[in-house]
């Protein structure tokens, strides 16, 4: 027996499947079919004999860069974090295996397409041929990746999985029996997160061609650069997630296309009526009483060092897993939160040769979460508001719970590209979405938002589509370096409408209030400010430390149909805030200042930095180590080039999110690009190209980018095969 347990708790890589010698030679050979070139920024550029040779130097490479973020990405969507964070992680493991099956991923994995299938394997051999050539490397969990796992993860959005409103902590509480009626808090999808999509028509621009600006905002690190390249047709160059074998944000010789998120409704949440009769579950349906499915899920998870396990009974109706439980009813989810199509319109679309090409990937109506700002060679320009759009019934509110028990709360089918809210080559000549409303996308010449029903697109105005509108409606030739000063135009219009009303409420103090002195030069300051910030602007490290102590709503960018949205609702308050709500935050900012500083009189740029230290993936800061001053802020308040910083139990604070992949791309008979990418395309700390491009990302200073082989090769740093 003591043997037995010895086995039970030996590392697992111990255990790991060994590649045979007719598998080894395989993949020898299939490494022979490809090039990288490595540019002096360290950006891979991977050409292969087949789109599939492509892939398998593209894994390659993503491994060697940064191996630890592809592996946690597929750790994160087959459920097993637990297995190396332990406990703690054991319900969001639970949530991502009730909304993604790994016998349905294999399933979808056998019936592929050959096209498809070859891809997948090269994306698994690619990574396993990595960890073949470089033993010390020592994976955390998956010491050999399936070709299956692509279908877990079908969508490179970084918010791909949608649960509705429904929380880890209500499924914990659900799948404990803690079924007591309380009241929940709905989960409030991460307001920082999200993108800028610029694109402008020949008409606007200084030399007759198209211009996209690419400007997701991300978790630092998330995605790598890359260009890959095959005789099959692939040439694409952009952004990748880790660990995917697509460019998910980028172009090629014919077009390009930016995603940005959205809060379309395309997860539901059912309230079930549940009868236990002689110790069976049944749910109803259509009057009918149907049983309910159960499925045993066993999760394992690390403790003191020990692998251990929990087995959980859960349960599904036709609507989908039961998720939580609701004033005594038992909620269920419907979700598509891994879509085989979408995997398949992932790659398509990166092959895409005109617009009629690229219109027809969107008719897959497989994206599930994000919008698309399109820009083409032959002139076109483009918007489309999500993609993969079910038809509901519109008498129901759908970002509430609806009844479960009718087949009148089903989806019925999807609805076409040509009834989504989509925008073709408008007369304005440019498009944008900032995260925000489609009904301003183009201007005066945006589709009216009473044309469409109100799940299509609940997103109201935010700050940043507040200032794109007031930079685009300019009469503005642009070429690349315009489009990239616009981007990055640090105007932050929430303060538009907040300041006033600080002053306001300044103003009206009486003498006697102790806070007139104490906040008058503060306030000086402040009344002085043009609303831009600065690496030596007092004012906007005052301003933008205070504001997020004020009201939490008027940070509330993602909004359900009928809420405010984020520049109503703080106009709201900006109108009704007592002065006590403006100023008691103005004071405590003031102290938090002096108390971390010394002085309150303190400049943005000194506050905020960037610093890359370790490349772990919860990486470390260090107010004594090196780091450099940044300009931007938080896109909540309304700044294009946002950069989102916090404290880690320092007195500055760091970056960690925003603009992380930019990029601007000139269309016509030859390519011209510019990006920068946060700190660098490397991972490991060692690299020269671990923070080589920090310095130029504090300043919003962009590389040229190097599409063609010939410049490939005239900037080349290293040129090998995968092993070599």
């Amino acid at each position: 027996m003591k043997q037995l347990l010895l086995l039970l708790f030996l590392p697992l890589t111990l255990f790991a499947q060994k590649l045979t010698p007719t598998e080894i030679s395989s993949l020898e050979k299939q490494a022979k079919q490809v090039q990288i070139i490595r540019d002096k920024w360290g950006i891979p550029h991977v050409y292969g004999k087949t789109d599939a040779d492509a892939v398998f130097g593209l894994l390659y490479a993503q491994c060697e860069d940064d191996f630890k973020r592809v592996e946690l990405n597929y750790i994160e969507k087959l459920g097993r974090l637990s297995e190396i964070n332990g406990e703690k992680d054991l319900f969001n493991d639970l949530q991502i295996r009730l909304l993604i099956d790994s016998a349905d991923a294999i399933a979808d994995y056998k019936k592929a397409a050959p096209w498809l299938k070859k891809l997948l394997d090269a994306y698994a051999n690619g990574i396993n041929y990595y960890l073949y050539k470089n033993p010390q490397v020592k994976p955390a969990l998956l010491t050999r990746f399936k070709p299956w796992y692509p279908f877990l993860w079908t969508d490179g959005s970084i918010g791909a999985i949608n649960t509705g409103n429904l929380t880890v902590a209500e499924l914990k509480r659900f799948y404990t029996n803690d079924h007591e009626p309380t009241a929940y808090i709905p989960e409030i999808k991460d307001q920082q997160s999200g993108s800028n999509g610029f694109a402008f028509a020949p008409k606007i621009t200084e030399n007759g061609k198209a211009i996209l600006y690419l400007n997701p905002h991300t978790t630092f690190y998330f995605r790598p650069e890359v260009q890959i390249h095959s005789d099959e047709g692939l040439n694409v160059y952009g952004a990748v997630t880790w660990g995917q074998f697509f460019v998910y944000q980028g172009f090629n010789d014919f077009c390009g296309w930016m995603h940005t998120s959205n809060n379309v409704d395309i997860a539901d949440m059912y309230a079930e009526k549940i009868t236990k009769t002689g110790g069976n579950i049944f749910y109803e349906y259509d009057g009918k009483k149907h049983p309910v499915k159960i499925k045993n899920v066993e999760i394992k998870y690390t403790e003191n060092g020990q692998l251990k396990s929990k087995s959980f009974k859960t349960y599904f109706t036709t609507n989908g897993p039961v998720m939580a439980i609701r004033d005594g009813k038992w909620i269920t989810l419907r979700h598509q939160n891994r879509n085989p199509e979408s995997l398949v319109q992932s790659w398509v679309r990166t092959k895409s040769k005109s617009f009629d090409d690229y219109k027809k990937a969107m008719d897959l109506r497989a994206n599930g979460s994000n919008n698309t700002v399109y820009a083409d060679a032959a002139g076109n320009i483009a918007y489309w508001h999500g993609n993969y759009i079910p038809i509901r019934d519109i008498k129901y509110n759908w970002a509430e719970v609806v009844d479960g028990s009718t087949s009148a709360t089903a989806w019925k089918g999807l609805h076409p590209v040509s009834e989504s809210v989509h925008v073709y080559n408008p007369i304005n000549g440019w498009l944008q979405n900032c995260n925000s409303t489609p009904f301003t996308v183009a201007g005066a010449n945006s589709p009216k938002k009473s044309d469409y029903p109100s799940y299509m697109a609940p997103d109201g105005e935010n700050f940043r589509g507040v200032s794109a509108l007031r930079l685009l409606n300019r009469p503005v030739k642009y070429n690349m370096d315009k489009v990239i000063a616009m981007g990055y135009d640090t105007y932050l219009s929430a303060f538009e409408v907040l300041l006033p009303a600080l002053i306001k409420a300044y103003d009206g103090l009486p003498t006697t209030d102790s806070l007139k002195n104490t906040l008058k030069d503060p306030i000086n300051i402040l009344r002085k400010w043009d609303y831009y910030s600065a690496e030596n602007s007092v004012a906007a490290a005052l301003a933008m430390e205070w504001a997020p102590r004020l009201n939490s709503m008027i940070q509330k960018v993602y909004i359900d149909p009928e809420e405010k949205d984020q520049v109503t609702s703080t106009t709201a308050f900006a109108q009704t805030a007592k002065p006590a709500d403006l100023l008691i935050p103005l004071k405590a900012t003031i102290n938090n200042l002096n108390e971390r500083f010394g002085k309150w009189q303190i400049s943005w740029g000194e506050i905020n930095r960037f610093q890359r230290l370790t490349g772990n993936v919860d990486e470390q800061y260090d107010d004594n180590a090196p780091s450099l001053p940044v300009a931007f802020g938080s896109g909540i308040w309304g700044q294009l080039p946002s950069y989102r910083s916090s404290m880690f139990k320092t007195n500055k604070r760091y970056g960690t999110s925003g603009n992380s992949f930019v990029c601007v791309v000139e269309f016509g008979d030859k390519i011209k690009a510019k990006s920068v990418l946060a700190g660098g395309n490397s991972g490991d700390p060692k690299s020269k190209h671990f923070n080589d491009q920090a310095l130029m990302y504090s300043k919003g200073q962009f590389k040229d980018i190097y599409f063609y082989k010939e410049d490939v090769l005239k900037n080349a740093e290293r040129i090998y095969r995968p092993g070599e």
